[in-house]
């Protein structure tokens, strides 16, 4: 074997993460090993995981990452108490809040897929419709990802809160700013049409 036993398990570890292959996990793996600087660097990085695996927990009220019961965007009083956004990931909550929106959020880790198991249990479902009938709720927004999946648990979502009184609003597709018409996808283009507004 080429390649000691230890460094091979590291190397399949990195490859753990999302996006990472196997070269690009060796070229991690062998440079966090090479000196003595970068090896300081992977045992913080280590002891980081370690620490994030044993003390993060999902918060009671929104599911978003955290190390107390509620996350601190849940304990923030001054946010707008009437506008939910749900979101596919804590990572969708980062691009969110740099619109400047004060709303609260609600995290489903995923979205809903029959053929890989995934069902409402799986994302939060249960504890979303405990929180519209005991919420002063005004607004839903679905702000999932453009993709099948994506759509499929929006529609699901919006089949839920129907027939609640609530609004139910879905993020906007279609052409970015500074984006020019002739180098926009067709199905993009196409959703942008579907769901272009008036002016006034």
């Amino acid at each position: 074997m080429a390649i000691d036993p230890t460094v091979s398990r590291l190397i399949q570890a990195l490859r753990l993460l999302p996006g990472i292959g196997q070269k690009t996990a060796q070229r991690m793996a062998f440079q966090l090993l090479a000196r003595d600087r970068s090896r300081q660097a992977g045992v913080e990085l280590g002891e980081s995981v370690i620490h994030a695996m044993k003390t993060i927990r999902l918060c009671d009220r929104c599911r978003h990452f955290t190390t107390l019961p509620l996350c601190n965007i849940c304990q923030h009083e001054k946010r707008n108490p009437a506008l939910l956004c749900i979101v596919e990931s804590s990572a969708d909550i980062l691009a969110i809040e740099q619109t400047g929106f004060q709303g609260y959020y609600f995290v489903l880790h995923g979205k809903l897929s029959p053929l890989d198991g995934i069902g409402p249990a799986d994302i939060g479902i249960p504890l979303l419709k405990q929180r519209l009938q005991t919420e002063g709720l005004q607004e839903i927004i679905l702000a999932t990802n453009a993709t099948v999946e994506g759509e499929a648990t929006a529609h699901f979502i919006a089949e839920l809160i129907k027939h609640s009184g609530l609004l139910c609003s879905r993020l906007a597709y279609g052409i970015p700013m500074g984006g020019e018409l002739e180098y926009i996808g067709g199905d993009t283009l196409a959703r942008a049409l579907t769901g272009r507004s008036r002016l006034d």
